[in-house]
């Protein structure tokens, strides 16, 4: 009976780690996201903050939440064929070379940036 409580209470463990380990991927890494946004070249239309895009029908992206940002971002790479998906020629073109993780760290770096957005009056 020990024996199964030990290997029960180990495979715990196990799981728990995997657990925070797929959450720590999935939180995105900043400083790559920095490097993403600024090889896409993500301020030329949504400003050098994030904060003051050239367009006011572009999004300011500086402090959006982050599964927003995921979401928005997966469902640019989606575009119209599929459920789910935006369309804009330009976040088109630009979110189809993502990878799940490139999205996942932009997602984290936007999501760190001071923001003027406001959540709540």
């Amino acid at each position: 009976m020990k024996k199964i409580l030990t290997w029960m209470s180990v495979g715990v463990c196990v799981a728990a780690l995997c657990a925070v380990s797929l959450n720590a991927v999935a939180a995105g890494d900043a400083e790559a996201g920095k490097l993403l946004v600024d090889k896409y070249s993500c301020a030329a239309c949504h400003g050098k903050d994030f904060n003051s895009p050239i367009d006011p029908s572009y999004p300011k992206l500086a402090g959006q939440h982050q599964d927003y940002l995921r979401h928005a971002l997966i469902a640019y790479r989606r575009g119209n064929e599929a459920m789910n998906g935006r369309t804009n020629a330009i976040m088109g073109a630009q979110a189809k070379a993502l990878t799940d993780q490139d999205i996942e760290n932009i997602a984290a770096y936007l999501h760190s940036l001071p923001g003027t957005l406001v959540l709540q009056k």
